[in-house]
């Protein structure tokens, strides 16, 4: 399975991903879900993606091909003028690999459902972060909506949703995001490590971050514990407040 966190704050973007693709109990693979674009000083873009892995492969595939041999006529994630024409860039490639592959798939039972999360700023443009999803359309995180998360979600959306507003710090939504995924990896044996962390701030069309977080981080191990340790002690005060 999977989880993918994205976080769009006042003071920048923060995206994080899993590396676990599971075909049932006996078959468990690592495979990377966060993808990175970078011109520095002009635009930084981070996509993570779910669902149907040879789907987002094709998706992603087919967006670098488009740069990497650029064809008259056809935009780019480097020539498109905005972070909104991005998101259509990948839009339409998802309608075009679901149009190839997915009524084959539906024939055999098989879904081809997929999304994508898509992050970055531009000279000249916004931090902007959408959903993209299998028909090709898409959502824009707002205020009121400031993260996205795909896969496997609900274990770690309770921090999100207790902590998270656009006016949170850069470093404590690293941490909140971080902890989110930590939550997740505690209650889901279809997600694991390792781990894709960016971080990208307001203005700086480049990432601040860009680091993989293996299985025997010390830092990342520190917090897990730390957080557990918090938790229990949290729960222990709660006799003092419920008679």
């Amino acid at each position: 399975m999977t989880y993918c966190v994205a976080l769009k704050l006042n003071a920048g973007l923060i995206c994080l991903s899993d590396t676990r693709t599971n075909a049932g109990v006996d078959n468990i693979s690592r495979y990377k879900k966060m993808f990175t674009w970078r011109n520095p000083g002009e635009r930084a873009i981070t996509m993570m993606t779910s669902g149907n892995l040879a789907i987002t492969q094709a998706v992603m595939s087919l967006l670098q091909e488009n740069i990497d041999k650029p064809k008259q006529g056809i935009e780019t994630l480097f020539s498109a003028p905005s972070m909104f024409r991005v998101a259509e860039i990948v839009g339409d490639a998802m309608h075009v690999v679901q149009s190839r592959y997915g009524p084959s798939l539906a024939s055999r039972g098989e879904s081809s459902e997929s999304s994508i999360i898509c992050a970055g700023q531009r000279a000249g443009g916004q931090l902007r972060l959408f959903m993209i999803y299998s028909a090709g359309n898409f959502i824009e995180a707002t205020d009121d909506t400031p993260f996205f998360q795909i896969g496997e979600h609900k274990y770690g959306k309770p921090i999100l949703d207790r902590v998270i507003t656009p006016e949170t710090p850069l470093d404590d939504g690293i941490l909140a995001t971080l902890l989110s995924m930590d939550s997740t990896l505690r209650s889901n044996l279809s997600v694991g490590m390792p781990l894709d962390l960016t971080v990208q701030r307001r203005g700086v069309f480049d990432f601040d971050q860009q680091r993989r977080i293996e299985p025997d981080d010390k830092g990342f191990q520190a917090l897990s514990q730390s957080w557990s340790d918090a938790l229990r002690n949290a729960f222990t005060n709660m006799r003092e407040v419920f008679q």
